[in-house]
């Protein structure tokens, strides 16, 4: 079992914060383990959180463009969310949300080890 597979299934059993009360699914990421570019988001979406991917939704469509104007798939980058749980409504996530999902992505740059970290969004930066 991966490195990364074995944290998925930590991510799945967090109950850390209120948003795993409200999630259809855990979005913990996806891509290439020993991806060189690792894009980072805000947080899950609904169609994010009905199929447990991230940026499936109108945003995935973008960043597949942006993906495909540098000659790149999102098979050969890697993919996650500062938070893994969608929050209600679509709403900003919290300062506790962010905190208590803080461990996953430092250990999930810690296992990928990019060359670069793009972040996208206001709260990719936290």
């Amino acid at each position: 079992m991966s490195a990364l597979t074995e944290l998925y299934e930590e991510i799945e059993n967090c109950q850390g914060c209120e948003l795993a009360r409200y999630r259809i699914k855990v979005v913990p990421g996806e891509g290439d383990e020993d991806a060189e570019l690792l894009f980072i988001g805000e947080a899950p979406g609904w169609h994010e959180d009905q199929q447990g991917r991230p940026f499936v939704g109108p945003a995935g469509g973008f960043l597949e463009q942006l993906l495909a104007s540098i000659k790149l798939t999102r098979e050969q980058v890697y993919i996650a969310n500062v938070i893994k749980c969608r929050p209600p409504s679509n709403r900003d996530p919290l300062p506790s949300e962010i905190q208590a999902c803080r461990k996953w992505l430092d250990r999930q740059i810690e296992i990928i080890q990019p060359r670069m970290i793009i972040t996208l969004g206001r709260y990719s930066l936290a």
